[in-house]
């Protein structure tokens, strides 16, 4: 598998939808369920593995996670590494690639500052130095409005990161239309966050959205099932009176 079997699925108007994935199994689900790719969720891999979300898992354990998803299905995966792990671009993108993954997600979240936002022309140098370094479809994630911040601010991001090779530009927490329309005029495929609020997939379609992810959401509707059935069961097993000694 390679990027130019992911990179084509990105079609304004006629979006990609990806259902995140967290582990083989439901990697397999999506693929099964007909979807032509997977794309990872960062915090349910991070759950999954027993650490908090935000860049707490070890990177080798999350690039693991990704390689075991990769040689679970045959259609393309995309990985979501939050912003890098520490690693510098050359290395992050040889080591992504080496998990069989052909795309990946940068977000420009700095980390170490949490919750400020990783210097443009810093973020902009990353996303360039990952593309020479592999043949990945990079979805740049622009954090600008998780932080509460300016659609004009995001929108100079996102032209940078356009500029600099990004394949997508992903303005997560987005979900007004004429705000989604300004990222959709840049002439870069956009991805969206299919959070509550957000428009349907047709309507997101016909805004010329080219990628929609449903991030950690599926994992989250996931646990709540689960935590319903388990509040279901008995904590331990009944015995009827008449059977005790």
């Amino acid at each position: 598998m390679s990027a130019a079997a992911l990179r084509p699925l990105h079609v304004p108007g006629d979006p990609l939808i990806l259902p995140n994935a967290w582990d083989a199994g439901t990697a397999r689900l999506v693929e099964q369920a007909g979807f032509p790719a997977v794309a990872t969720t960062s915090s349910g891999v991070a759950d999954a593995l027993g650490y908090a979300d935000g860049q707490q898992t070890p990177v080798e354990e999350m690039l693991a996670a990704v390689a075991r998803i990769a040689r679970a299905v045959a259609v393309p995966v995309s990985a979501d590494m939050e912003a890098g792990y520490g690693l510098e671009p050359n290395e992050l993108a040889r080591r992504v690639a080496a998990t069989g993954a052909v795309g990946l997600n940068l977000e420009d979240t700095d980390h170490a500052n949490f919750p400020a936002l990783v210097a443009p022309a810093t973020q902009t140098a990353r996303i360039a130095g990952i593309k020479a370094a592999a043949e990945l479809v990079v979805n740049a994630r622009v954090d600008v409005h998780l932080r509460g911040g300016a659609t004009r601010a995001a929108l100079v991001r996102a032209t940078s990161y356009r500029d600099a090779g990004a394949d997508c530009v992903y303005p997560i927490g987005v979900i007004d239309e004429r705000t989604i329309a300004r990222f959709v005029e840049l002439g870069v495929p956009v991805n969206i966050l299919l959070r509550p609020g957000a428009p349907s997939i047709e309507r997101l379609a016909e805004l010329g959205v080219a990628r929609i992810s449903l991030g950690h959401f599926l994992h989250a509707e996931m646990e709540e099932a689960l935590r319903a059935r388990l509040k279901s069961l008995p904590l331990r097993a009944i015995i009827p009176r008449g059977r005790r000694s």
